[in-house]
């Protein structure tokens, strides 16, 4: 415990070396409220419909909601001994890609016994729906049979994008989950207890790294960050079909497509964002657990960074993160080039407020050392469903114990959003009751001022905070959830090969001309 807290003690110190060698950069971030998300897979049928319902690109969900505990899309995608995903710190206290060096890269452009198959993902099928019209008169009732939308063969479907939904306590998907290798077998038991069986949803999308995995790994030069917001993005016409970014990704959101002979993965949707709206998924989300806004952060820090230990992780990746009121920061952001429009939307930023303000959000895997962009607001549902007696625990002295002893144990949400290390997540949870009881007694005012003020004083907050959490978090609006300028970028289309009207789900994927910068 003690090294624990020297090690985190030493990445907060970095957010004071701010000074004049800073390299300022610009970076669109995301922040997806996991307690607010009811798992109606609405994002994953808006990213299908726009950008995936193509050949080759059948078995693609660039957008997925997940069920944990559970094995995930692909199978099992967290365990990296099996698909050597992201980065290693090796003896020397050098990055290292897991998934090539530069012995191997060269035979593994021809067969990577790491990279995730069809089978890990699921073969696309549809229907023979015109059996249903051009089957013969008879006794029976006309069905259609399931066949393979790659090979037209009739299949038996064993498997889909979302076949362990709501199945937690199954022990074929469920007790499969990577992260139990956190847990004990006592903890593990409890979970699959008809009793305490308990569940969370995952959404994920491409979590556009600062330290991307798949841009380093690609021999072709065709995955690129755009300099502006960045946004991961694959060259069309470098990418020649390798595959090696879709071992290295370790988050397994690069897919092949096995049509074009391309990668293709999450684009975020940057024609909506150079416009001011946001993405498709973000846009329909029910749950308005998506929030989207500008980071600042230091460029020189990120190597450093990402070489920290495990338990000291999630605090080096905040200190990477720059504040945007600082004068020096916006000095520096501007004589980088960022437009003042930028700067004012990360100072408005909600994911300023929820990562470093509010030090709620975390990053997922943190351990692969991509340092994502992407942070996740661990749920607090489960939380209140265990206590003694099959009572549930009100009591505002023993708050904060029951955090302890959620149903989903700490060291499971620990594995997935801190490697490891249970205090990131349990301050996050604090905090989340902090505010579910102050606007309970607000409402009931069922708790004396003095307890009240004592607990959220224990959560690190007071009552502005407070109530700003919950603003933020129940009440917001798209103008309070997306603080994005638009990019608006001067160039032309009309010569462009491709139009979005002509081309539905094939702009910005396709082979076209290059475009020409307008007068």
């Amino acid at each position: 415990m003690v090294q624990a807290i020297l090690i985190v003690s030493r990445w907060k110190g970095m957010r004071k070396t701010t000074g004049e060698f800073m390299d300022v950069r610009a970076h669109i971030s995301m922040v997806f409220h996991l307690d607010k998300c009811i798992g109606c897979h609405t994002c994953s049928v808006a990213c299908k419909n726009i950008w995936t319902d193509r050949a080759g690109a059948e078995y693609m969900w660039w957008n997925n909601v997940e069920t944990k505990p559970g094995t995930g899309y692909p199978t099992q995608w967290e365990d990296q001994l099996n698909y050597k995903g992201g980065w290693t710190v090796d003896k020397n206290r050098r990055l290292k890609l897991r998934s090539q060096d530069k012995t191997d890269f060269l035979p593994k452009l021809f067969y990577n016994p790491h990279q995730p198959g069809l089978e890990d993902y699921y073969e696309p099928f549809t229907y023979k729906y015109q059996d249903l019209f051009d089957a013969p008169q008879g006794k029976d009732q006309p069905t259609a049979i399931p066949i393979s939308q790659i090979t037209g063969e009739p299949i038996d479907i064993e498997a889909g994008p979302n076949w362990d939904d709501d199945l937690s306590g199954s022990p074929i998907y469920a007790a499969n989950d990577p992260n139990f290798q956190a847990l004990t077998a006592d903890e593990k038991e409890m979970l699959f207890d008809v009793e305490r069986i308990s569940m969370m949803y995952l959404p994920r999308i491409c979590n556009h790294c600062v330290n991307p995995s798949c841009v380093a790994a690609c021999p072709s030069g065709a995955l690129y960050k755009r300099g502006e917001d960045g946004i991961v993005l694959v060259n069309q016409d470098k990418c020649r079909g390798w595959r090696a970014c879709v071992t290295a990704c370790p988050y397994k959101k690069i897919y092949y497509n096995w049509k074009t002979g391309k990668s293709e993965k999450c684009i975020l949707c940057y024609p909506r964002i150079e416009t001011g709206q946001a993405p498709a998924c973000f846009h329909t989300c029910v749950g308005r657990i998506r929030y989207m806004g500008v980071l600042l952060y230091d460029a020189q820090r990120v190597e450093e960074a990402m070489k920290a230990p495990e338990e000291g992780l999630v605090e080096s990746q905040r200190s990477v993160i720059l504040d945007p009121h600082d004068p020096k920061v916006v000095q520096k952001a501007l004589e980088n080039g960022i437009s003042p429009g930028w700067i004012e939307s990360a100072q408005k930023s909600p994911i300023w407020k929820f990562v470093i303000e509010w030090k709620m959000a975390l990053p997922l895997h943190p351990e692969f050392r991509t340092l994502p962009m992407l942070y996740y607001v661990p749920p607090l549902l489960p939380v209140m469903g265990r206590s003694e007696g099959n009572i549930y625990e009100h009591d505002a002295d023993t708050l904060f114990s029951s955090v302890d002893k959620a149903r989903l144990p700490m060291k499971y949400l620990a594995a997935l959003f801190s490697a490891g290390n249970i205090d990131p997540v349990r301050e996050s949870m604090k905090k989340l009751l902090a505010v579910r009881i102050y606007q309970r007694s607000t409402t009931l005012g069922d708790i004396e001022t003095d307890k009240l003020k004592k607990i959220l004083r224990d959560a690190g907050l007071n009552e502005a905070q407070a109530q700003e959490i919950y603003a933020l978090s129940a009440l917001p609006g798209p103008e309070d959830r997306f603080m994005m300028p638009p990019i608006q970028r001067e160039e032309s289309i009309e010569n462009t090969s491709c139009s979005p009207d002509k081309c539905k789900g094939c702009c910005g994927l396709g082979k076209t001309d290059k475009p020409e910068r307008g007068l």
